[in-house]
């Protein structure tokens, strides 16, 4: 009795399967997302200056060990205490007040109308008489007319020191869930002082202002001229 031979399969279409069953895999499957934190890092620099001499009234620290314990300004904090903190830190010294005389406040200067509009008429005359300086002085332009939205929407100002910022310095082994409760807290310390601003010119919270908007966007500007974000982060050290 003759062998009967064994048919072959055909698998010259299992190629396409594998590829359509792979798009269905990849269409269908759910990724992990990491939480992270939108930050923008300062460029590079390489010819370092010697930085000014800044006093311990215009920063305000804030440590964090690798036990997710937090100490500010040498005193232990909670969490949710941290915002508030921030928060008196930025207004301590008053922003639409007299400038307070006690030397222990953050330090502040007032940011006056005539000033702001010499300032700019001076800049402007030398543009005028050498065109050629006009991408020279952009961005001073830019920054005297932010300041003049700014006292046009809410009044004559005083602005913080440049040294003035909050110093965050974290534990190498502090956690990272810890690490993003911090950033949270002090971010929304300066979004609701830059709420309370908005509120009272646009009915609009500061991440509802459409910057699309000209004079949304000019309110924008103006209010990180008041309400700086100004958080310094140190590189991870053994701190105890």
């Amino acid at each position: 009795m003759a062998r009967r031979e064994l048919q072959e399969i055909n698998a010259g279409s299992m190629a396409d399967i594998a590829f359509l069953l792979l798009i269905f895999f990849l269409v269908t499957t759910t990724m992990d997302q990491d939480m992270g934190i939108m930050r923008q890092l300062p460029p590079i620099v390489e010819d370092l200056e010697t930085p000014p001499e800044v006093k311990k009234k215009n920063v305000y620290e804030v440590l964090v060990n690798a036990n997710d314990d937090l100490l500010v300004e040498g005193k232990e904090m909670k969490i949710t205490e941290l915002k508030d903190g921030a928060i008196e830190f930025l207004t301590n010294s008053g922003v639409f007040s007299e400038e307070y005389t006690d030397e222990n406040l953050t330090s502040r200067t007032w940011v006056k109308k005539d000033e702001v509009v010499s300032e700019l008429s001076n800049i402007k005359g030398v543009i005028q008489n050498d065109p050629s300086k006009s991408s020279d002085y952009r961005g001073a332009i830019d920054n005297l007319e932010a300041k003049l939205d700014a006292i046009n929407f809410f009044g004559e100002y005083r602005e913080l020191v440049p040294s003035a910022v909050i110093s965050l310095q974290n534990d190498n082994g502090t956690s990272y869930d810890m690490y993003l409760q911090v950033q949270n807290e002090l971010t929304s310390a300066i979004n609701e002082l830059r709420d309370e601003l908005t509120l009272r010119i646009a009915n609009k919270r500061y991440m509802e202002l459409d910057e699309k908007i000209d004079s949304e966007r000019r309110l924008v500007k103006a209010v990180r001229l008041i309400y700086p974000q100004r958080v310094s982060e140190a590189e991870p050290k053994e701190i105890g």
